[in-house]
């Protein structure tokens, strides 16, 4: 019964065997060697090859035939391969033979059509760049004639339009950096152009305002010639040339006239100005050019701006009187001609443009016009003087003048006729012409229904105004003039000082009209005396200054011989000259305040001994001599006795002396050779060279020393020459380690 169990699991792991994958037998082999029965199993597997090997050998026997048939055939069929081989070469050699041809055909018909497709590519693309390029072009040709308006519209054209359009070229990405620069260089162009006009009509307005006057005479009589015949045929016709508007500019922007820049036009045949206009007269094209480039460029607001401020500029150039004006009626006539030409351009620049000037600003100008106006001819109407005392002849002029000015000197008045007042005509005009302002302002007031302290108030305020601006002015402007001499300065003095006395009448004048006391509080104080004392400052300090250039002026004419052997016994010619100038000027500044005279005395010395000094020491003079040295010293003793007889008085003692006191003790040390006394004492308070300077000594020490040197050529054989070289150096030496000494 065991026997048969064992036999079917032995068949039953023969089988599991046969239907398992050989990767998983691992399981079934192992449970057969975990038995005890495997040499049952392997003679039953031994049995089991067996069979299947006698079954696979019937199946082979039974198929033999068809394999050895199927060989057989696939033989054959070997054959048939190598012909069939052989044709498929053979056609495919035919075939590639045959359509070499047909394959260069296609190649060129694959270049035909590529180069097809780029033609049209290339058309396409200068289609939109040709019109870039003719744009550019057309830019160039504007530029190069100067039609700038044109030229920014064909730029505008060009970036917005045909750029885009052509594409990202080069020509293209350079085309638009340039477009920036060349509209800078279209406003600069143009900006360039107004100034150049603006300088001209600024040259030219007098011109201008000539034509303009002429042409306003020759309107007036022309309207009362069509009046008298109007009302004679009881109507005429009416009619007049239009101004020509600048609003917009044509396509061509202008063709450039030979004398478009300049702003003026040659306009010379007077038969022909009858009929002329200021746009006659001036080409404006520079102003409406630049006018419509800025307003294209979003800048109009910058243009108007700068215009109108370079106007105004020139304006108040316009309206400052030429020093001269006074003099002749001419000066006068070609002013107002210049303030004329100036407002005739700015009328048409305000009925021609669209707000480049309005009607404020124009009447801004001629209110300061007319301020300036006045005040110039207030100043030149004043200031008109011969600076001469004024000269009475007889009892009549005397009192004449007196009802004019409140002038009272009883010495003066004891003296006999013919005699002279010491103020010229200016004071007692600028008495009267105060005076009738006072009035004036007097008559203003009179319907304004105020009280007499408020009247009161009012005219010294505006009296104060004359005083501080108009006046004051005036009295600069004539001590300032070029050709005003020290002889006018003493008088411009003299009349500032006699009208800053007479202050206290014209506060009287003004309470006598106004029935105001002079007392009363919160009175307003007239400041003529300020006034009249900053203008006499003025002029003493200009005295000052003109007596220094004049004495620079002698001194020019110094001609020293620095290596003379001797000087002479005399003074210089230059210096007496000086001296003869000083001593002249001097007795003019007798009628001056003391004070004024002495100082101008004393500043005239000081420069004079500093000049001198100066004249010794510059770096030109490399040598002086012992002997020019002496007739140095001859010139400063004329200074000297110069200033000991007393050209101005008031001076104690010898202070005027004290002006020339360095120069006498440097030339006292090296005349006296007094070298021992000044080394032994300097810095004590009573050396007798205290006020000499050891460098200004070293310095004229080093000069006489070559002088020594190269003059001599002996000297070496010579007891005394070579004594006084060793002396001068020892000196030399001495004074370099006093200075050293000092200045540790």
């Amino acid at each position: 019964m065991a026997s048969v169990e064992v036999a079917a699991e032995h068949e039953r792991i023969l089988r599991e065997i046969e239907s398992t994958d050989p990767n998983c037998i691992g399981p079934t082999l192992r449970s057969v060697y975990d038995g005890q029965e495997h040499g049952l199993f392997m003679e039953k597997l031994e049995g089991r090859i067996r069979n299947h090997d006698r079954e696979i050998e019937k199946m082979c026997n039974h198929h033999f035939q068809g394999f050895v048939d199927s060989i057989t055939e696939l033989l054959k069929v070997r054959g048939e391969a190598q012909k069939l081989k052989g044709q498929v070469i053979q056609t495919n050699h035919n075939l590639q033979n045959d359509g070499k041809e047909t394959l260069n055909t296609m190649d060129e018909l694959r270049q035909c059509r590529l180069q097809q497709r780029n033609i049209a590519t290339t058309v396409d693309k200068l289609t939109h760049c040709l019109p870039v390029l003719e744009m550019y072009s057309k830019l160039q040709e504007q530029m190069k004639t100067k039609r700038y308006y044109p030229a920014l519209r064909t730029l505008d054209q060009l970036e917005h339009s045909c750029l885009p359009q052509a594409g990202a070229y080069l020509f293209c990405t350079i085309m638009a950096e340039n477009i920036p620069r060349l509209r800078a260089h279209i406003r600069d162009v143009s900006m360039s152009d107004l100034k150049d006009f603006l300088e001209s009509i600024r040259k030219h307005s007098d011109k201008i305002g000539e034509k303009a006057m002429k042409q306003a005479l020759l309107q007036r009589s022309l309207d009362g010639a069509n009046t008298q015949q109007q009302q004679r045929g009881g109507g005429g016709r009416q009619g007049g040339r239009k101004e020509p508007q600048a609003t917009e500019l044509d396509g061509q922007g202008g063709s450039p006239r030979s004398e478009q820049d300049s702003g003026i036009l040659d306009v010379e045949d007077e038969e022909e100005e009858g009929g002329l206009g200021a746009h006659d007269l001036v080409d404006f094209s520079p102003v409406y050019r630049c006018l419509h480039i800025y307003t294209v460029l979003g800048a109009r607001d910058t243009f108007e701006n700068y215009y109108r401020n370079q106007r105004r500029k020139q304006a108040r150039l316009v309206l400052q009187p030429h020093s001269n004006m006074h003099e002749t009626l001419e000066g006068y006539r070609r002013y107002f001609n210049q303030i004329v030409g100036f407002f005739v351009v700015e009328d048409h620049v305000l009925h021609t443009t669209r707000g480049l000037v309005n009607r404020a600003y124009v009447e801004e100008l001629w209110e300061l016009s007319l301020s300036k106006t006045i005040a110039a001819l207030r100043t030149h109407s004043v200031y008109l003087d011969n600076y001469s005392p004024i000269p009475v002849a007889t009892e009549e002029d005397y009192r004449r003048v007196m009802g004019q000015f409140p002038f009272q000197d009883p010495e003066l008045e004891k003296t006999a006729f013919p005699k002279k007042l010491p103020f010229s005509a200016f004071v007692p005009k600028v008495y009267c012409q105060i005076k009738e302002f006072i009035y004036a302002c007097l008559k203003f007031s009179e319907d304004l229904h105020r009280s007499s302290t408020e009247i009161d108030d009012m005219i010294r305020k505006s009296t104060n105004l004359l005083l501080t601006r108009t006046l004051s002015h005036c009295l600069q402007y004539a001590i300032k003039k070029k050709n005003v001499g020290l002889a006018e300065l003493v008088q411009i003095i003299i009349n500032t000082t006699h009208l800053e006395q007479s202050c206290h009448f014209l506060e009287e004048f003004i309470s006598n009209i106004t029935n105001v006391p002079p007392g009363t509080i919160n009175a307003t104080k007239l400041y003529g005396t300020s006034t009249f004392k900053d203008a006499r400052h003025t002029a003493e300090e200009e005295i000052y200054t003109n007596l220094n250039q004049k004495i620079d002026q002698f001194l020019q004419l110094a001609d020293y011989d620095w290596m003379v052997a001797q000087g002479g016994g005399t003074a210089s010619d230059y210096l007496s000259d000086l001296i003869a100038f000083l001593c002249s000027t001097f007795t003019v500044f007798t009628h001056l305040p003391g004070k004024v005279a002495q100082t101008a005395c004393m500043s005239a010395c000081k420069h004079l001994s500093t000049s001198l000094l100066q004249l010794l020491l510059e770096s030109d003079v490399r040598q002086v001599s012992m002997g020019a040295l002496h007739q140095f010293n001859t010139d400063v003793k004329e200074c000297e006795r110069f200033a000991r007889a007393g050209p101005v008085p008031g001076f104690q003692g010898d202070t005027l002396l004290l002006a020339f006191i360095d120069l006498r003790q440097l030339l006292d040390l090296f005349t006296q050779w007094d070298w021992s006394t000044y080394l032994a004492d300097y810095g004590r308070p009573t050396c007798k060279y205290l006020r000499v300077n050891p460098h200004t000594a070293l310095a004229l020490l080093e000069k006489m020393k070559d002088t020594s040197r190269k003059n001599n050529m002996f000297a070496q054989f010579r007891k005394n020459e070579r004594d006084k070289q060793k002396l001068i150096d020892t000196v030399v030496k001495q004074l370099r380690n006093l200075i050293a000494t000092h200045q540790s």
